[in-house]
């Protein structure tokens, strides 16, 4: 007989991006199943051709990772029963570029840390057990660490075709 104190839940996001500007994307992200709507941008500074009107998209997305891990950190803290005052997280996320002349660069990540101080009395093994949650629960960590492959398709003729 199945376990039936295990559930399942998806999480579903999505989001519709519009160029704006020289650089800037104006990006609408729909969480449907909490029927809520986040309205961001992502704009580069003018090294990269742009006005620097909004956080470049690499600046959201250390924010992204960084506080998906603080939030879990605090959720799971309530589930294990930790007294928690206080989390600081300090992220560094590296990445390569390679560009041969004037050709289009290509990037690869160099490696994300993440260092992580908890302002509790609980134990050390207690404080590990919390990070190891954290870090399982975390859908950006686990995307990251699974390796996602992102599919990606292409409008040619009002037509999609995989890319």
């Amino acid at each position: 007989m199945a376990d039936q104190s295990i559930k399942t839940f998806d999480v579903v996001f999505e989001g519709k991006g519009v160029a704006s500007g020289k650089m800037r994307n104006d990006i609408s992200v729909e969480w449907p199943m909490m029927k809520e709507t986040f309205e961001l941008a992502t704009d580069e500074g003018p090294f990269h051709g742009g006005d620097g009107t909004a956080p470049p998209p690499l600046a959201l997305f250390t924010a992204a990772l960084t506080g998906c891990l603080m939030t879990q950190i605090r959720a799971f803290a309530k589930r294990l029963k930790i007294d928690l005052r206080g989390v600081e997280v300090d992220a560094r996320l590296h990445w390569k570029g390679e560009q041969q002349g004037n050709d289009p660069y290509v990037t690869a990540p160099v490696g994300f840390s993440l260092d992580v101080a908890l302002d509790s009395d609980a134990s050390a093994d207690q404080q590990r057990a919390l990070l190891d949650a954290a870090k399982k629960g975390c859908f950006l960590e686990q995307s990251l660490a699974e390796g996602v492959i992102v599919g990606h398709r292409l409008k040619l003729d009002n037509e999609w075709h995989d890319a």
